[in-house]
């Protein structure tokens, strides 16, 4: 399918690898031209090399864009962008005891309040425009909370009930934003999940990703491959009646008939 965006410009933060990077993948792959984040200049680099071998012009910008002054730089290097994916690596697992005011706001400053800046940087130009896509990298923990990554399911659920009016007040525009619910996939930040499940129970890292996949109706972890594909579908021009949702990349983990 010709997803209709090639020659559009796209920021993927976050993107050097895990499902940043199959995003990444995805819409170069459509033939769009990024602009791409990470904190480490080192992967960040590797990235884009590999990237622009898909035959689109790619802009790496080694920054913290959970930070003002890393946003400010990301922003002023990416201009007028058509496609803004936003992500930012989960905070740390834990107990609602391990967590006091700090923890808190680190989480929220991550994982909502970076893309509500992202958005409000870059939705007016879109709308001015008349085109615009954005996608959101949440969790499945917003629509079924995971006990130990309370954080998470705070900082993103604040993030979920700001896209839900804001998508509604910006589709007339011809932008759309979506949230891409990912359940596990095969990324780092599953290994450091199933790490700390090796650390509490004193099993392998084997039993550990056996255990997990067991859990899911797939039966197995995700690939960032086939969630940069849906990433890349909800940037295209098919999507545009698709509008404030939240939308499961799980396996099926999730136990919900809505």
């Amino acid at each position: 399918m010709d997803l209709g965006i090639s020659g559009k410009r796209a920021l993927v933060c976050a993107s050097s690898k895990g499902l940043g990077r199959g995003c990444a993948e995805a819409l170069a792959e459509a033939g769009v031209h990024l602009v791409i984040n990470a904190r480490s200049s080192g992967p960040l680099d590797e990235a884009a090399e590999a990237l622009r071998g898909r035959g689109v012009e790619v802009t790496a910008i080694a920054a913290d864009i959970t930070s003002e002054a890393g946003r400010t730089e990301v922003l002023e290097a990416a201009g007028a962008v058509d496609i803004l994916v936003t992500n930012a690596g989960g905070p740390p697992p834990g107990m609602w005891h391990d967590w006091d005011r700090d923890a808190f706001i680190a989480a929220l400053d991550a994982n909502m309040l970076t893309p509500i800046a992202l958005m409000t940087a870059l939705l007016p130009d879109m709308m001015e425009r008349g085109w615009g896509r954005v996608v959101n990298i949440t969790s499945q923990s917003v629509k079924a909370p995971i006990p130990q990554l309370g954080l998470s399911n705070a900082a993103r659920t604040g993030l979920t009930g700001y896209v839900a009016g804001t998508a509604r007040q910006v589709a007339e525009k011809g932008v759309t934003i979506n949230n891409l619910l990912p359940g596990i996939h095969a990324t780092d930040r599953a290994d450091a999940l199933d790490r700390g499940v090796t650390e509490t129970q004193g099993i392998t890292m084997e039993e550990a990703r056996a255990q997990r996949a067991a859990s899911i109706p797939a039966r197995r972890y995700g690939t960032a491959a086939e969630f940069g594909a849906a990433c890349a579908f909800l940037c295209s021009v098919h999507a545009g009646f698709i509008v404030g949702q939240n939308i499961l990349a799980d396996g099926g983990a999730t136990n919900a008939t809505i």
